[in-house]
Parts: C-alpha cells; sequence; structure tokens
C-alpha cells in the first residue's frame, strides 16, 4: 500500500541522513534487505550508488521489473556479506536485521548468524564509514543480542531512537562506525536535553511494536511532527510545535 511506501522511503532518507555521507561526491552503498528496491530509489535519488542484497526471489523480481538502477544479489545475509574489503561507503538496512534472531532452521543459530553477517559486514565497509540499520526489535533482549554481535565484530556506536516517547512514531537505528568512533546521532523527538539521549534504554516490556510496525496515523500528532522535522532539516520554513499542533477544531454551529 502507499502508506507502506512512504513510511519506507521516510526511513530510508533517515537512514541514508545518519550514514553522513561526504556531499562532493557519489558513494557506493550497501542496501541489505533490498527487498522491491524502495530504499534504493531513495539512494539513486541522491546522486549514490547501491548494491542490494535480499533473499527474496519473489520481491528480487519486482525490482527488476521496476528496473531500479542498484545491482541485486540474491542472498542469505546470514551466510555473510560476499565482498572485497572496503567495497562499500555506507551500509543500511530498512526493517530487516531483526530476522536474522530467528532460527529458521535446526542448523540456525542466531548469534552466529548474526556474528557472521557483521564480521563480514565490517570487512566490507570502508574504514571510516558507517552501517545504519534500521529495524524492529521484539524485544529487548533481541536489541541486546543483536547490538552485542554488532560490537564483538568491531564495530562502534549504538542504538539512536528516533520519537522514544511516541507508541507510533518510534524508531530504532542501529548506527554503527567502522574504525572511527564518531558521535551517536541525536534521534528526533528527544528534546529533554537532561537525559543522556545516546543511551537507549532497553526495558523489558513487550512494547506495541508489532501491531502498529512504527507507524504513524496519517495527519495524527506524531505524523505531523515528523514531517515538520523533515521539513526543518531541510532548512524549510515551519511554525514551531505548540500543544494545540495536530488538534482537531471544535465544529461550529
Amino acid at each position: 500500500s502507499s502508506r507502506v511506501v512512504e513510511i519506507q522511503s521516510q526511513m530510508s532518507e533517515r537512514a541514508v541522513e545518519l550514514l553522513g555521507l561526504p556531499e562532493d561526491r557519489p558513494c557506493l552503498l550497501l542496501d541489505v534487505g533490498c527487498g522491491s528496491g524502495l530504499s534504493g530509489d531513495y539512494i539513486s535519488e541522491e546522486g549514490h550508488y547501491w548494491i542490494g542484497m535480499d533473499i527474496s526471489p519473489a520481491m528480487l523480481d519486482v525490482a527488476v521489473e521496476r528496473e531500479v538502477e542498484g545491482d541485486l544479489l540474491l542472498a542469505d545475509v546470514g551466510h555473510g556479506i560476499p565482498f572485497r574489503p572496503g567495497t562499500f561507503d555506507g551500509c543500511i538496512s530498512i526493517s530487516a536485521v531483526q530476522w536474522l534472531c530467528n532460527a529458521d532452521k535446526k542448523s540456525h543459530s542466531p548469534p552466529k548468524r548474526l556474528y557472521r553477517f557483521f564480521s563480514t559486514l565490517y570487512t566490507a565497509l570502508a574504514r571510516g564509514s558507517r552501517a545504519v540499520l534500521q529495524l524492529y526489535p521484539e524485544n529487548a533482549e533481541q536489541l541486546e543480542l543483536i547490538t552485542a554481535q554488532a560490537m564483538r565484530a568491531g564495530f562502534t556506536g549504538g542504538m539512536v531512537v528516533d520519537y522514544p516517547n511516541s507508541a507510533k512514531a518510534k524508531k530504532f537505528f542501529l548506527c554503527l562506525f567502522v574504525g572511527t568512533s564518531g558521535t551517536l546521532p541525536k534521534g528526533l523527538g528527544t528534546e529533554c536535553a537532561n537525559e543522556e539521549p545516546h543511551q537507549a534504554k532497553f526495558t523489558n516490556e513487550r512494547t506495541r511494536f508489532r501491531n502498529v510496525k512504527g507507524k504513524s496515523v496519517k495527519k495524527s500528532r506524531d505524523w505531523i511532527l515528523e514531517k515538520k522535522e523533515r521539513r526543518r532539516r531541510q532548512g524549510k520554513e515551519v511554525r514551531a510545535d505548540t500543544k494545540y499542533t495536530g488538534r482537531k477544531r471544535r465544529p461550529h454551529f
């Protein structure tokens, strides 16, 4: 549906922004779990090149039909990233990495598959580059498992959480650095300056991720705030947020 497409492109835009790519030259990016190539479209629009990996032949067929500009590779990233060292200037992944936590086959060990993915990804990335992986964790344990294997593979960095106080707009981006420990970017919607924004706090509550999949209902307050925030980042004039933002007016008789 167009709503899903819209969410995908918003998250792709945010992931690419968190990569902090140089503005003066085109880069080569890896798109993990590229699906039908929606995130790739955004990468192409920004003037960069990409290679997409996905485990689903059906999704890649759609990408081919859509004539996306990236090169496509049918592969299970749990087996590793099969590229020469330093090939990529960055990696993004939208809603894919949490699947490595599932053991779909008897032989599958999630920690091993995650470690294989992260260690080969680390090698395939140029020094000083980043990987930004947006994911829908099922619970705090999954986040811990994923983050631990990334750190074990040599990455530094951590979780950037956008709109942490919103059930609907909350998004998790694992922001990883290769060979340099950069400063973690701030999550959007974290205005409370007194809290240290870099520490994503994991709780064991089973958050309402599953049903809403992080969608903000169109025209809701969250949706409006996200849109305004994106406009501000693009340097556009935007009205200040107030307690009235997103409120319905009463009907007048």
